[in-house]
Protein backbone atom coordinates (compact mmCIF):
# COMPACT_ATOMS: atom_id res chain seq x y z
CA UNK A 1 0.00 0.00 0.00
CA UNK A 2 1.26 3.97 -0.76
CA UNK A 3 1.50 4.31 2.89
CA UNK A 4 4.09 2.07 3.29
CA UNK A 5 4.81 0.89 6.99
CA UNK A 6 3.07 4.13 8.12
CA UNK A 7 0.35 1.74 9.50
CA UNK A 8 1.77 -0.39 11.50
CA UNK A 9 1.55 -0.28 15.21
CA UNK A 10 3.84 0.82 18.06
CA UNK A 11 2.48 -1.85 20.52
CA UNK A 12 2.09 -5.70 21.06
CA UNK A 13 5.02 -7.97 20.17
CA UNK A 14 5.74 -6.73 16.92
CA UNK A 15 5.44 -3.08 17.49
CA UNK A 16 8.99 -2.62 18.83
CA UNK A 17 10.52 -4.05 15.33
CA UNK A 18 8.79 -1.47 13.51
CA UNK A 19 10.12 0.85 15.61
CA UNK A 20 13.25 -0.09 15.76
CA UNK A 21 13.29 0.65 11.86
CA UNK A 22 11.93 4.20 12.29
CA UNK A 23 13.59 4.62 15.24
CA UNK A 24 17.00 4.69 13.28
CA UNK A 25 15.37 6.98 11.08
CA UNK A 26 14.82 9.65 13.33
CA UNK A 27 17.72 9.50 14.99
CA UNK A 28 19.98 9.56 12.32
CA UNK A 29 18.31 12.66 10.98
CA UNK A 30 18.55 14.33 13.92
CA UNK A 31 22.27 13.99 13.90
CA UNK A 32 22.66 15.47 10.54
CA UNK A 33 19.89 18.68 11.02
CA UNK A 34 21.89 19.66 13.92
CA UNK A 35 24.75 19.84 12.03
CA UNK A 36 23.03 21.55 9.22
CA UNK A 37 21.62 23.80 11.41
CA UNK A 38 24.84 24.48 13.19
CA UNK A 39 23.83 26.67 15.78
CA UNK A 40 21.27 27.20 19.10
CA UNK A 41 18.55 28.75 16.21
CA UNK A 42 18.12 28.44 12.58
CA UNK A 43 19.09 31.54 10.50
CA UNK A 44 17.45 34.04 8.47
CA UNK A 45 14.55 34.48 10.70
CA UNK A 46 10.66 33.81 10.36
CA UNK A 47 10.23 33.96 6.93
CA UNK A 48 13.27 31.89 5.98
CA UNK A 49 12.14 28.92 8.25
CA UNK A 50 8.41 29.17 7.13
CA UNK A 51 10.06 28.59 3.65
CA UNK A 52 12.68 25.82 4.24
CA UNK A 53 9.87 23.70 6.16
CA UNK A 54 7.14 24.50 3.69
CA UNK A 55 9.27 23.17 0.95
CA UNK A 56 10.31 19.57 3.04
CA UNK A 57 6.43 18.95 4.76
CA UNK A 58 3.96 20.30 2.17
CA UNK A 59 1.60 19.02 1.57
CA UNK A 60 0.98 17.90 4.63
CA UNK A 61 -2.05 15.80 3.89
CA UNK A 62 -1.35 14.66 0.08
CA UNK A 63 -4.21 12.29 -2.03
CA UNK A 64 -1.67 9.60 -1.60
CA UNK A 65 0.95 8.96 1.10
CA UNK A 66 4.53 8.49 0.41
CA UNK A 67 5.36 6.23 3.39
CA UNK A 68 6.84 6.44 6.59
CA UNK A 69 10.23 6.88 6.13
CA UNK A 70 10.07 9.51 3.93
CA UNK A 71 7.77 11.21 5.79
CA UNK A 72 9.93 11.00 9.47
CA UNK A 73 13.02 11.91 7.13
CA UNK A 74 11.53 15.08 5.72
CA UNK A 75 9.32 16.16 8.83
CA UNK A 76 12.20 15.38 11.76
CA UNK A 77 14.16 16.86 9.30
CA UNK A 78 12.34 20.22 9.15
CA UNK A 79 11.62 20.58 12.36
CA UNK A 80 15.36 19.37 13.58
CA UNK A 81 16.93 21.93 11.44
CA UNK A 82 14.59 24.65 12.16
CA UNK A 83 14.79 24.09 16.20
CA UNK A 84 15.55 26.39 19.02
CA UNK A 85 17.77 23.92 20.75
CA UNK A 86 18.43 24.19 24.61
CA UNK A 87 21.26 21.46 24.15
CA UNK A 88 23.32 24.23 22.05
CA UNK A 89 24.64 26.25 24.90
CA UNK A 90 24.04 29.52 23.50
CA UNK A 91 20.12 28.56 23.71
CA UNK A 92 19.69 30.20 26.76
CA UNK A 93 16.34 32.91 26.19
CA UNK A 94 13.72 30.83 28.62
CA UNK A 95 12.66 28.16 31.13
CA UNK A 96 13.66 25.75 28.22
CA UNK A 97 15.94 22.53 29.31
CA UNK A 98 17.61 20.15 27.26
CA UNK A 99 16.06 17.22 28.40
CA UNK A 100 17.95 13.95 29.84
CA UNK A 101 18.45 10.93 27.30
CA UNK A 102 17.07 8.86 30.27
CA UNK A 103 14.15 10.81 29.97
CA UNK A 104 13.49 10.78 25.99
CA UNK A 105 13.97 6.88 25.69
CA UNK A 106 11.31 6.67 28.14
CA UNK A 107 8.80 9.02 26.60
CA UNK A 108 9.33 6.27 23.72
CA UNK A 109 7.74 4.08 25.95
CA UNK A 110 5.31 5.95 26.90
CA UNK A 111 4.23 6.84 23.61
CA UNK A 112 4.22 3.56 22.28
CA UNK A 113 2.45 1.58 24.96
CA UNK A 114 -0.06 4.74 24.92
CA UNK A 115 -1.69 4.18 28.42
CA UNK A 116 -4.29 7.30 29.42
CA UNK A 117 -4.42 7.93 32.99
CA UNK A 118 -8.14 8.75 33.57
CA UNK A 119 -9.43 4.90 34.49
CA UNK A 120 -7.07 1.61 35.92
CA UNK A 121 -8.10 -0.67 33.05
CA UNK A 122 -6.40 1.77 30.53
CA UNK A 123 -3.02 2.27 32.89
CA UNK A 124 -2.81 -0.72 35.34
CA UNK A 125 0.83 -0.52 35.78
CA UNK A 126 1.37 3.24 34.64
CA UNK A 127 -1.19 4.11 37.52
CA UNK A 128 0.94 2.59 39.85
CA UNK A 129 4.34 4.44 38.57
CA UNK A 130 2.44 7.82 39.25
CA UNK A 131 1.43 7.12 42.46
CA UNK A 132 4.69 6.44 43.55
CA UNK A 133 6.24 9.29 41.87
CA UNK A 134 3.88 11.91 43.01
CA UNK A 135 4.36 10.22 46.89
CA UNK A 136 7.69 11.19 46.78
CA UNK A 137 7.40 14.70 44.78
CA UNK A 138 4.95 15.37 48.04
CA UNK A 139 7.31 13.82 50.72
CA UNK A 140 9.65 16.44 49.16
CA UNK A 141 7.86 19.41 49.33
CA UNK A 142 6.18 18.67 52.57
CA UNK A 143 8.21 16.44 54.49
CA UNK A 144 6.58 16.84 57.89
CA UNK A 145 2.76 16.68 56.39
CA UNK A 146 1.32 13.89 57.67
CA UNK A 147 -0.44 12.74 54.39
CA UNK A 148 0.95 15.28 51.41
CA UNK A 149 -0.06 14.34 47.66
CA UNK A 150 1.03 15.63 44.36
CA UNK A 151 -0.74 15.36 40.71
CA UNK A 152 0.90 15.42 37.46
CA UNK A 153 -0.14 18.34 35.24
CA UNK A 154 1.06 19.56 31.97
CA UNK A 155 3.26 22.70 33.76
CA UNK A 156 3.04 25.64 36.04
CA UNK A 157 -0.08 27.06 34.06
CA UNK A 158 -2.02 23.73 34.93
CA UNK A 159 -0.78 23.85 38.50
CA UNK A 160 -1.60 27.36 39.27
CA UNK A 161 -4.97 27.03 37.61
CA UNK A 162 -5.76 24.11 39.97
CA UNK A 163 -4.57 25.59 42.92
CA UNK A 164 -6.81 28.33 42.53
CA UNK A 165 -9.47 26.08 41.60
CA UNK A 166 -8.87 24.07 45.26
CA UNK A 167 -8.74 26.90 47.18
CA UNK A 168 -12.38 28.72 45.40
CA UNK A 169 -14.38 25.43 46.75
CA UNK A 170 -12.92 25.65 50.40
CA UNK A 171 -13.76 29.38 50.40
CA UNK A 172 -17.27 28.66 48.61
CA UNK A 173 -17.91 26.03 51.17
CA UNK A 174 -17.42 28.20 54.05
CA UNK A 175 -17.52 31.94 53.42
CA UNK A 176 -20.16 34.37 51.43
CA UNK A 177 -17.54 36.53 50.18
CA UNK A 178 -15.41 35.00 46.40
CA UNK A 179 -11.87 33.95 46.91
CA UNK A 180 -9.86 36.87 46.61
CA UNK A 181 -6.27 36.20 45.30
CA UNK A 182 -3.55 38.12 46.40
CA UNK A 183 0.13 38.22 44.57
CA UNK A 184 2.94 39.93 43.60
CA UNK A 185 4.03 42.04 41.20
CA UNK A 186 6.36 39.86 39.78
CA UNK A 187 4.20 36.29 39.64
CA UNK A 188 3.21 34.63 36.40
CA UNK A 189 0.71 35.58 33.88
CA UNK A 190 -0.73 32.01 34.36
CA UNK A 191 -1.95 33.63 38.40
CA UNK A 192 -3.73 36.24 36.58
CA UNK A 193 -5.28 34.01 33.84
CA UNK A 194 -6.34 31.59 36.24
CA UNK A 195 -8.35 33.78 38.26
CA UNK A 196 -9.84 34.97 35.63
CA UNK A 197 -10.88 31.82 34.20
CA UNK A 198 -12.20 30.64 37.62
CA UNK A 199 -14.71 33.88 37.11
CA UNK A 200 -12.59 35.42 40.56
CA UNK A 201 -11.95 39.07 41.06
CA UNK A 202 -8.62 40.03 39.57
CA UNK A 203 -5.82 39.59 41.62
CA UNK A 204 -4.62 42.24 44.02
CA UNK A 205 -1.18 43.13 42.90
CA UNK A 206 1.22 43.83 45.86
CA UNK A 207 4.51 45.91 44.80
CA UNK A 208 7.76 44.28 44.80
CA UNK A 209 11.43 45.55 45.56
CA UNK A 210 14.22 43.90 43.93
CA UNK A 211 12.11 41.76 42.37
CA UNK A 212 10.98 40.29 45.06
CA UNK A 213 7.23 40.79 46.90
CA UNK A 214 7.53 43.53 49.47
CA UNK A 215 6.18 41.88 52.71
CA UNK A 216 5.07 45.18 53.91
CA UNK A 217 3.05 46.11 51.08
CA UNK A 218 1.72 42.16 51.74
CA UNK A 219 0.73 43.67 54.99
CA UNK A 220 -1.09 46.87 53.76
CA UNK A 221 -2.86 44.71 51.29
CA UNK A 222 -4.17 42.06 53.49
CA UNK A 223 -5.28 44.66 56.08
CA UNK A 224 -7.16 46.58 53.55
CA UNK A 225 -9.38 43.54 52.12
CA UNK A 226 -10.99 43.35 55.84
CA UNK A 227 -11.31 39.62 55.60
CA UNK A 228 -12.99 36.80 53.94
CA UNK A 229 -11.32 33.93 52.51
CA UNK A 230 -7.93 34.94 50.61
CA UNK A 231 -5.00 33.32 48.65
CA UNK A 232 -1.41 34.55 48.82
CA UNK A 233 0.61 34.00 45.98
CA UNK A 234 3.81 33.64 46.29
CA UNK A 235 6.79 32.57 43.87
CA UNK A 236 10.26 31.02 44.35
CA UNK A 237 11.97 31.63 41.00
CA UNK A 238 10.52 33.95 38.75
CA UNK A 239 10.34 34.11 35.05
CA UNK A 240 12.27 36.75 34.26
CA UNK A 241 14.98 37.63 37.74
CA UNK A 242 14.81 33.59 39.10
CA UNK A 243 13.97 35.45 42.40
CA UNK A 244 12.74 34.03 45.53
CA UNK A 245 10.06 36.06 47.56
CA UNK A 246 10.71 36.24 51.11
CA UNK A 247 8.57 32.85 51.92
CA UNK A 248 8.66 32.62 55.57
CA UNK A 249 8.26 36.41 56.38
CA UNK A 250 4.82 35.87 53.65
CA UNK A 251 3.63 32.80 55.51
CA UNK A 252 3.72 34.83 58.67
CA UNK A 253 1.70 37.66 57.41
CA UNK A 254 -0.59 35.45 55.51
CA UNK A 255 -1.63 33.01 59.13
CA UNK A 256 -1.56 36.47 60.88
CA UNK A 257 -4.73 37.68 58.39
CA UNK A 258 -6.12 34.27 58.42
CA UNK A 259 -5.09 33.79 54.54
CA UNK A 260 -3.45 30.64 52.79
CA UNK A 261 -0.47 30.27 50.98
CA UNK A 262 0.14 29.02 47.35
CA UNK A 263 3.89 28.74 46.20
CA UNK A 264 4.67 28.74 42.57
CA UNK A 265 7.93 27.42 42.45
CA UNK A 266 7.78 25.90 38.92
CA UNK A 267 11.41 26.97 38.61
CA UNK A 268 12.89 27.16 42.00
CA UNK A 269 11.23 24.22 43.08
CA UNK A 270 13.91 21.74 42.11
CA UNK A 271 15.99 22.98 44.56
CA UNK A 272 15.11 20.95 46.96
CA UNK A 273 16.68 18.08 45.60
CA UNK A 274 20.31 19.76 46.77
CA UNK A 275 20.70 19.59 50.88
CA UNK A 276 22.98 22.54 50.21
CA UNK A 277 20.06 24.87 48.14
CA UNK A 278 17.20 24.13 49.53
CA UNK A 279 17.32 26.20 52.48
CA UNK A 280 16.70 29.16 49.94
CA UNK A 281 12.95 27.61 49.63
CA UNK A 282 12.65 27.65 53.82
CA UNK A 283 9.22 28.35 54.20
CA UNK A 284 7.70 26.15 51.43
CA UNK A 285 6.92 23.79 53.34
CA UNK A 286 4.32 26.26 54.91
CA UNK A 287 2.09 26.41 51.88
CA UNK A 288 -1.12 24.84 51.33
CA UNK A 289 0.05 24.12 48.08
CA UNK A 290 2.60 24.08 45.87
CA UNK A 291 3.26 24.48 41.84
CA UNK A 292 6.83 22.47 40.75
CA UNK A 293 8.04 22.12 37.37
CA UNK A 294 10.46 19.36 35.69
CA UNK A 295 10.40 20.74 32.35
CA UNK A 296 12.37 23.72 33.54
CA UNK A 297 15.02 22.73 36.52
CA UNK A 298 14.51 19.25 36.14
CA UNK A 299 15.55 18.25 32.38
CA UNK A 300 12.72 16.60 31.40
CA UNK A 301 10.71 16.68 27.84
CA UNK A 302 7.47 18.76 27.90
CA UNK A 303 5.14 17.97 29.39
CA UNK A 304 6.54 17.08 33.65
CA UNK A 305 4.35 19.54 35.95
CA UNK A 306 3.13 18.46 39.22
CA UNK A 307 1.32 20.61 41.93
CA UNK A 308 2.06 19.30 45.63
CA UNK A 309 -0.55 19.84 48.26
CA UNK A 310 0.43 19.55 52.35
CA UNK A 311 -3.54 17.01 52.76
CA UNK A 312 -4.80 14.49 50.55
CA UNK A 313 -7.90 15.73 51.53
CA UNK A 314 -7.12 18.94 50.00
CA UNK A 315 -7.93 17.17 46.63
CA UNK A 316 -11.18 15.99 47.29
CA UNK A 317 -12.68 18.81 44.90
CA UNK A 318 -11.64 16.84 42.01
CA UNK A 319 -13.55 13.76 42.84
CA UNK A 320 -15.87 13.11 39.83
CA UNK A 321 -18.22 9.84 39.06
CA UNK A 322 -18.81 8.70 35.31
CA UNK A 323 -19.90 5.30 35.22
CA UNK A 324 -17.53 4.32 32.43
CA UNK A 325 -14.02 4.62 34.12
CA UNK A 326 -14.84 4.72 37.71
CA UNK A 327 -18.12 2.77 38.86
CA UNK A 328 -19.10 2.53 42.55
CA UNK A 329 -19.17 -1.12 42.32
CA UNK A 330 -15.59 -1.31 40.52
CA UNK A 331 -14.19 1.02 43.15
CA UNK A 332 -15.56 -0.85 45.87
CA UNK A 333 -14.09 -4.27 44.18
CA UNK A 334 -11.23 -2.67 44.70
CA UNK A 335 -9.60 -0.53 41.26
CA UNK A 336 -8.02 2.22 41.34
CA UNK A 337 -9.62 5.68 40.60
CA UNK A 338 -7.54 7.53 38.72
CA UNK A 339 -10.21 9.79 37.25
CA UNK A 340 -10.01 12.21 40.47
CA UNK A 341 -6.51 13.12 39.97
CA UNK A 342 -6.19 15.90 37.49
CA UNK A 343 -9.16 17.81 35.88
CA UNK A 344 -8.43 16.22 32.64
CA UNK A 345 -9.55 13.26 31.21
CA UNK A 346 -7.52 11.45 29.01
CA UNK A 347 -4.03 12.21 29.81
CA UNK A 348 -0.43 10.67 29.01
CA UNK A 349 2.24 8.34 31.62
CA UNK A 350 4.18 11.84 32.26
CA UNK A 351 4.96 10.16 35.54
CA UNK A 352 7.00 7.65 33.75
CA UNK A 353 9.42 9.66 32.30
CA UNK A 354 9.99 11.62 35.74
CA UNK A 355 10.47 8.02 37.66
CA UNK A 356 12.85 6.57 35.62
CA UNK A 357 15.21 9.84 35.88
CA UNK A 358 14.64 9.68 39.50
CA UNK A 359 15.75 6.20 39.39
CA UNK A 360 18.56 6.44 37.06
CA UNK A 361 19.73 9.54 38.90
CA UNK A 362 18.69 9.30 42.56
CA UNK A 363 18.20 12.99 44.95
CA UNK A 364 22.36 12.76 44.84
CA UNK A 365 22.50 13.05 41.21
CA UNK A 366 19.57 15.48 40.78
CA UNK A 367 21.59 17.26 43.11
CA UNK A 368 24.77 17.65 41.32
CA UNK A 369 22.76 18.82 38.40
CA UNK A 370 20.65 21.55 39.96
CA UNK A 371 24.03 22.73 42.00
CA UNK A 372 26.07 22.95 38.73
CA UNK A 373 23.29 25.27 36.74
CA UNK A 374 23.00 27.76 39.64
CA UNK A 375 27.16 27.72 39.91
CA UNK A 376 27.46 28.11 36.05
CA UNK A 377 25.16 31.02 36.40
CA UNK A 378 27.37 32.84 39.45
CA UNK A 379 30.62 32.29 37.40
CA UNK A 380 28.62 33.82 34.32
CA UNK A 381 27.77 36.41 36.21
CA UNK A 382 31.19 37.08 37.03
CA UNK A 383 32.29 36.68 33.55
CA UNK A 384 29.68 39.41 32.97
CA UNK A 385 31.46 41.79 35.89
CA UNK A 386 34.68 41.42 34.17
CA UNK A 387 34.03 42.77 30.53
CA UNK A 388 34.09 46.32 30.67
CA UNK A 389 31.46 47.16 27.70
CA UNK A 390 29.02 45.02 29.51
CA UNK A 391 26.98 45.32 32.86
CA UNK A 392 25.29 42.88 35.08
CA UNK A 393 22.14 44.06 36.91
CA UNK A 394 22.70 44.55 40.97
CA UNK A 395 22.37 42.17 43.13
CA UNK A 396 22.85 38.68 43.23
CA UNK A 397 22.31 35.73 40.74
CA UNK A 398 18.39 34.49 40.99
CA UNK A 399 18.86 31.12 40.91
CA UNK A 400 20.57 30.46 37.74
CA UNK A 401 19.15 33.78 35.64
CA UNK A 402 21.44 36.34 34.74
CA UNK A 403 20.35 39.46 33.56
CA UNK A 404 22.81 42.42 31.52
CA UNK A 405 23.04 45.15 29.11
CA UNK A 406 25.53 46.69 27.08
CA UNK A 407 27.45 50.03 28.86
CA UNK A 408 26.61 51.24 25.33
CA UNK A 409 23.52 51.50 25.91
CA UNK A 410 23.48 53.36 29.39
CA UNK A 411 25.05 56.37 27.61
CA UNK A 412 21.81 56.92 25.61
CA UNK A 413 18.53 58.05 26.50
CA UNK A 414 16.20 55.23 28.74
CA UNK A 415 14.17 54.18 25.52
CA UNK A 416 17.16 54.17 23.00
CA UNK A 417 19.32 52.66 25.04
CA UNK A 418 16.66 49.65 25.62
CA UNK A 419 15.89 49.57 21.60
CA UNK A 420 19.57 49.00 21.35
CA UNK A 421 19.69 46.04 23.61
CA UNK A 422 16.07 44.66 21.96
CA UNK A 423 17.95 44.92 18.88
CA UNK A 424 21.01 43.29 20.19
CA UNK A 425 19.18 40.41 20.78
CA UNK A 426 17.29 40.60 17.47
CA UNK A 427 20.23 40.96 15.35
CA UNK A 428 21.55 37.57 17.21
CA UNK A 429 18.94 35.57 16.87
CA UNK A 430 17.74 36.53 13.42
CA UNK A 431 21.48 35.40 12.79
CA UNK A 432 20.95 32.00 14.60
CA UNK A 433 23.91 32.56 16.86
CA UNK A 434 22.41 32.91 19.96
CA UNK A 435 18.93 33.26 21.21
CA UNK A 436 18.93 35.38 24.40
CA UNK A 437 15.79 36.56 26.46
CA UNK A 438 14.54 39.62 28.07
CA UNK A 439 13.51 41.25 30.95
CA UNK A 440 12.09 44.49 32.04
CA UNK A 441 13.68 44.60 35.76
CA UNK A 442 14.05 47.36 38.24
CA UNK A 443 17.93 48.79 38.10
CA UNK A 444 19.89 49.88 41.23
CA UNK A 445 18.60 53.13 40.44
CA UNK A 446 15.17 52.23 40.92
CA UNK A 447 14.49 52.98 37.09
CA UNK A 448 13.06 49.64 34.94
CA UNK A 449 15.44 49.19 32.44
CA UNK A 450 15.48 46.54 29.24
CA UNK A 451 17.91 43.54 30.13
CA UNK A 452 19.13 40.68 28.25
CA UNK A 453 18.33 37.49 29.97
CA UNK A 454 20.16 34.27 30.02
CA UNK A 455 18.41 31.34 31.84
CA UNK A 456 21.17 28.61 32.57
CA UNK A 457 19.10 25.51 32.72
CA UNK A 458 22.10 23.09 30.71
CA UNK A 459 23.05 20.68 33.09
CA UNK A 460 26.75 20.40 31.98
CA UNK A 461 27.81 23.03 30.01
CA UNK A 462 31.07 24.68 31.37
CA UNK A 463 31.33 28.25 31.53
CA UNK A 464 33.85 28.52 28.80
CA UNK A 465 31.18 27.04 26.41
CA UNK A 466 28.79 30.15 27.47
CA UNK A 467 31.83 32.92 27.14
CA UNK A 468 31.15 33.21 23.24
CA UNK A 469 28.04 34.68 24.16
CA UNK A 470 29.09 37.45 26.19
CA UNK A 471 31.65 37.57 22.75
CA UNK A 472 28.86 37.94 20.66
CA UNK A 473 27.01 40.81 22.55
CA UNK A 474 29.70 43.11 23.08
CA UNK A 475 30.88 42.51 19.08
CA UNK A 476 26.69 43.66 18.27
CA UNK A 477 27.17 46.36 20.93
CA UNK A 478 30.08 48.06 19.69
CA UNK A 479 27.68 47.68 16.19
CA UNK A 480 25.33 49.11 17.46
CA UNK A 481 27.92 52.15 18.75
CA UNK A 482 28.98 52.80 15.31
CA UNK A 483 25.83 52.69 14.10
CA UNK A 484 25.04 55.98 16.36
CA UNK A 485 22.61 53.36 18.79
CA UNK A 486 20.15 53.20 16.52
CA UNK A 487 20.31 49.59 16.53
CA UNK A 488 21.66 48.76 12.95
CA UNK A 489 18.28 49.68 10.72
CA UNK A 490 16.38 46.47 11.92
CA UNK A 491 13.09 48.43 12.87
CA UNK A 492 11.49 49.61 15.92
CA UNK A 493 11.46 47.66 18.88
CA UNK A 494 8.28 47.66 21.39
CA UNK A 495 9.13 49.94 24.15
CA UNK A 496 9.74 48.37 27.91
CA UNK A 497 6.47 50.11 29.31
CA UNK A 498 4.57 47.74 26.51
CA UNK A 499 6.18 44.51 28.66
CA UNK A 500 4.90 43.66 31.76
CA UNK A 501 5.52 41.31 34.49
CA UNK A 502 1.88 40.24 34.93
CA UNK A 503 -1.42 41.44 33.32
Amino acid sequence: MSAGTGASLAGGVHGPGHLRALTAVVLDTLESAARTRGGPIPAGGPDAVARRTGALCAPVLPEEGIGAEAALGDLVRAVAEGAADPADPACVAHLHCPPLAVAVAAELAAAALNPSMDSWDQAPAAGVIEELTTAALARLVHPEAPAPDALITSGGTESNLVALLLARERAAAGADRPLRVVTGANAHHSVHRAAWTLGLPAPAVVACHGGRIDPAALDRTLAGLGGGPTLVVATAGTTDEGRIDPLPEIARIADRYGAELHVDAAYGGPLLFSERLAPRLAGLDRAVSVTFDLHKLGWQPVAAGVLAVADTALLAPLFLRTDYLNADDDTEAGLPDLLGRSIRTTRRPDALKIAVTFRALGRRGLSELVEHCVRTAEEFGRAVDARPALRRRCGGIGISTVLFRPVVADALEPAAGDAVVAEIRRTLLMDGRAVLGRAVAEDGDGRRRLWLKATLLHPNAATAELAPLLDLVTEAAERAAAEGGDGGGRGDTDAPAAERLSP
